[in-house]
């Protein structure tokens, strides 16, 4: 994303995440080959420490001074999806922050916002655009750390875009970028990630609430491989992706879906199974390990927290967003 404050253009050398006084991030180093390798990730909790003794610590571990590319958690901020405004592209961004005056429960003078074409502008997706809205406090809170640490941030990302860029991987590997492809993640256990993808472009977002402890539930096959689920919300989470899907297909009929990747940490596997029985087509898990030597290491919980990272790394320097 192209914030007031992004100084240039630099190589990717670590990519981090800074919400809720956790930090998780990803130290690579990009191969001659064309290989993100990734040489250390983590999660670290400031817990009780003062911001000198958290930095002090961080700076332990080898991460101070580096080039850090920021992802924001969707906590911090919204994605929201308007019709283009009808002005020329200099003004995009100005004609965007007064349509969305009524749609954000803050004061426009303390958002910074970015837009996107949906579809990344091709034909029959250029009348909608998306708008990327934060809190100036959430931006300043989050440059404000960098500092301790001096790194510079010639870049701020978001999630949905991250995970674009991961499944766009995983299509091309297949040979079919230019299909509709969808990505399910699991963003912790109250919310759900969907994003469609095609040609490398974000055409729909939405995020899923999850029932408390949807994670837990036990999605049972009995003898004849069939999936018991009696759990209501289980039920409802379905519908909620069958929803989206219907949609999908409605809107966009021009780009029948061509896949469907989930994550969902240790359950990743059984969800897609569950999913796959349910829905009536191939759901797949997103293996991503091949791609980037070095992640395999790691707690299960480090490397969900650390994989939409990932999708940073994989980020086209001339994107809007």
């Amino acid at each position: 994303m192209r914030w007031p404050w992004k100084r240039r253009k630099l190589s990717d050398s670590l990519v981090v995440s800074w919400a809720g006084q956790s930090l998780v991030y990803v130290r690579a180093r990009l191969r001659e080959d064309g290989v993100h390798e990734v040489l250390q990730l983590g999660v670290e909790h400031q817990g009780s420490d003062s911001a000198d003794e958290f930095a002090k610590r961080l700076s332990g571990l080898g991460l101070k001074g580096f080039d850090a590319h920021v992802m924001l958690r969707p906590e911090q901020y919204q994605v929201l999806q308007i019709e283009a405004p009808a002005v020329a592209p200099e003004e995009m961004r100005a004609a965007a922050r007064w349509q969305i005056r009524d749609m954000v429960d803050m004061h426009m003078d303390d958002i910074t916002l970015d837009v996107m074409r949906v579809g990344g502008g091709k034909v029959g997706a250029g009348g909608q655009l998306f708008v990327v809205v934060a809190s100036n406090a959430v931006l300043a809170e989050v440059l404000r750390f960098g500092q301790t640490l001096q790194w510079d941030v010639p870049v701020v990302d978001i999630q949905e875009t991250a995970q674009r860029n991961l499944q766009t991987l995983l299509a091309r590997q297949d040979g079919r970028v230019e299909r509709a492809n969808a990505a399910l993640m699991m963003l912790n256990e109250h919310q759900a990630l969907l994003t469609i993808s095609a040609n490398g472009e974000l055409f729909y977002s939405r995020r899923i609430d999850l029932a408390p402890d949807f994670l837990d539930k036990p999605w049972q096959q009995d003898a004849a491989g069939a999936f018991v689920v009696d759990d209501d919300a289980a039920q409802r989470f379905l519908v909620e992706i069958q929803r989206s899907l219907d949609v999908w297909d409605r809107t966009w009929s021009d780009l029948p879906l061509d896949g469907v990747w989930v994550e969902a940490g240790e359950r990743t596997q059984e969800l897609a199974t569950w999913l796959s029985k349910e829905l009536g087509f191939a759901v797949r898990p997103m293996k991503l390990d091949s791609f980037f030597p070095g992640f395999e290491g790691g707690s299960a919980q480090a490397r969900t927290l650390c994989l939409p990272l990932l999708g940073v790394l994989l980020r086209t320097e001339d994107r809007d967003i």
